[in-house]
C-alpha cells in the first residue's frame, strides 16, 4: 500500500514535535543534592602570630538546581555554636564576643544560581555557586568555587572561601600582644546524595 507524501511529512513533523517535547521535559528536570552532616567537614583557619585552626559542623542541607538554566534554590545550614578550636577559653571568646552565637546561632548559604557547564554522569566538574551567605545576622552576596565529583548517586563537593569577619561587623579578638588576622579561611568537603527530580 502506497503512503502518500503528505502523510509521511505529517508523521515526521509529529515525531519531531514529540521529540522536542521530550527534550524540553528532560531539560526541565532538576537535581537535588542532600549533603550528609556526618560526612561533611568544615574547617577554618585564622592567621596571626600563631595560626589557629578549628571546625564547624553542618546541621542540615538541601538544594536543587536545574543544569539547563542554572537556577538553584535551597539552604545549607551550619550550627555556629559548634565552632571550636580545641582551646576552651579561646572558643568561649569566639562564641561570646565574635560570633555572638547566643544571638546568631545559624550560618546559612542560600544558593540562587550554578554557573558552569554541568555534565550528566560521573567525573570531576568545576562550577560556581552564586548565592547569599548569612552570618552574624547579616546577608552577604557570595560566589563559591566548587569542585564536584560524581560517582553514581553519590556526590562530593569541595570549596574554599574567605570570610572578612571584621569588615562584616564582627569583633576583632586581637589583643595588644596577640594580633590575629581580620579574615578567616574556610575549607569545606561535603559528601551526600544526588538524585533527579521533576
Amino acid at each position: 500500500m502506497a503512503i502518500k507524501r503528505g502523510n509521511v511529512v505529517s508523521c515526521i513533523i509529529a515525531a519531531l514535535v514529540i521529540l522536542n517535547a521530550q527534550l524540553a521535559h528532560a531539560q526541565n528536570k532538576s537535581l537535588k543534592v542532600l549533603p550528609d552532616p556526618a560526612q561533611t567537614e568544615i574547617r577554618w583557619k585564622l592567621t596571626g602570630l600563631r595560626a589557629t585552626h578549628g571546625t564547624f559542623k553542618l546541621k542540615s542541607g538541601e538544594f536543587l538546581f536545574n543544569p539547563a538554566i542554572g537556577v538553584a534554590e535551597g539552604e545549607i545550614l551550619v550550627d555556629a555554636t559548634t565552632g571550636e578550636s580545641g582551646n576552651a577559653a579561646r572558643d568561649k571568646k569566639m562564641q561570646n564576643e565574635v560570633l555572638e552565637s547566643n544571638r546568631y546561632p545559624a550560618i546559612f548559604f542560600h544558593p540562587t544560581r550554578m554557573k558552569g557547564a554541568f555534565k550528566a554522569g560521573e567525573g570531576m566538574q568545576e562550577l560556581v555557586g552564586e548565592g547569599t551567605f548569612t552570618i552574624h545576622g547579616a546577608d552577604h552576596p557570595m560566589n563559591l568555587p566548587l569542585k564536584v565529583q560524581i560517582a553514581g548517586n553519590m556526590v562530593t563537593a569541595t570549596t574554599q572561601f574567605t570570610v572578612p569577619y571584621v569588615d562584616w561587623g564582627m569583633k576583632n579578638p586581637s589583643k595588644f600582644l596577640l594580633k590575629v588576622g581580620k579574615q578567616v579561611e574556610i575549607e569545606v568537603t561535603a559528601k551526600g546524595t544526588l538524585k533527579q527530580v521533576e
